[in-house]
């Protein structure tokens, strides 16, 4: 039996996201399920769409534009300018969203970036971010991010602080928690029935026996050490500078790295455009293109789908997967 369609969010209406939503659906509209949910009136003039009146309708037919579960906002969309009066609407269609993932009657949810600047201002947004009110919304005691693509997945234990800070954040609770979500979701998410971890030290070499940091014997070996010992395979801690090459790739699932640009600097080098944003340890799926609201370029038709396709083709193999 196929799984529900994949529900997309609408984003920030000053953003590419309204002009991206009617290019994917161009696309992949024979190959992934899914329907847009936001004001029709904030599509670019003269967009194929239709309106439905429930996720499953999108099986209906392929033909008629992009499908579209109607949420209305408060005055036109203005690319580049984000309104105020529009933060509730944005807000509301996450939750929605959600609520549908939570019922089943979406197999998965593709978020269309949001500007938080624009939800605090307009709304009183409490939360740090995105990720943040989905976990609030799920009920979800930890998440954790993963950068994936075709070549390679990575999960930064730690992510938007100075780097001057990683040392002090970096505990072994911290690190442990990580790699029990990663372990998890690759499990229960991507279909890995064994995985692989591979899970980088923090220093230059991985601290090359203490020469160049302790933080690798003090604190990363006796975590993979207790962690190996309730049958996770763990590879590390590996110095950061080898281990992305295709060979090393190819011997692991996913990578742990310590801090944020150790992280996503491999992945948007091997693969800028198809790097998907995935929150593991939510109870539904989530994924997200892996860039901003691009102000700059919204409502001139210059935005790059690509990142989008990706993230609505994972959400719809991972929800595949579930099913299987």
């Amino acid at each position: 039996m196929s799984p529900a369609p994949v529900a997309l969010t609408c984003g920030e209406p000053a953003g590419i996201g309204p002009e991206l939503a009617v290019a994917v659906w161009e696309i992949l509209r024979r190959d992934v399920p899914f329907f847009w949910i936001g004001d029709p009136a904030h599509l670019p003039a003269g967009s194929e769409h239709r309106l439905i009146d429930r996720p499953d309708a999108v099986h209906d037919t392929t033909e008629g534009g992009l499908p579209v579960l109607a949420h209305a906002f408060d005055g036109a969309r203005v690319p580049g300018m984000p309104q105020p009066a529009q933060a509730q609407g944005v807000i509301d269609v996450i939750a929605r969203a959600v609520a549908l993932a939570q019922s089943g009657a979406a197999s998965a949810i593709c978020t269309l970036p949001i500007h938080k600047q624009a939800l605090q201002e307009g709304a009183g947004f409490a939360w740090p971010g995105h990720t943040e009110y989905l976990a609030h919304l799920a009920g979800a005691d930890e998440v954790v991010m993963m950068l994936a693509s075709p070549q390679l997945r990575v999960v930064p234990a730690t992510i938007h602080i100075p780097l001057s800070k990683v040392p002090t954040a970096l505990t072994a609770d911290l690190l442990a928690r990580r790699i029990r979500i990663t372990h998890d979701s690759l499990r229960r998410q991507f279909g890995v029935v064994s995985p692989r971890i591979a899970v980088a030290g923090l220093n230059p070499h991985a601290g090359e026996g203490g020469r160049m940091g302790r933080e690798e014997i003090d604190l990363i070996i006796p975590v993979l050490d207790a962690l190996r010992a309730e049958g996770l395979d763990l590879r590390g801690p590996m110095s950061a500078d080898t281990m992305f090459h295709a060979a090393a790739r190819a011997q692991y699932d996913a990578a742990i790295c310590m801090y944020h640009d150790q992280a996503l600097i491999p992945i948007k080098t091997l693969d800028f455009d198809q790097g998907v944003n995935v929150t593991l340890g939510l109870p539904f799926i989530r994924t997200s293109p892996d860039h901003g609201t691009a102000f700059d370029i919204a409502g001139t038709g210059l935005a790059n789908p690509s990142s989008t396709v990706a993230a609505l083709r994972m959400a719809w193999n991972m929800a595949k997967g579930r099913s299987a």
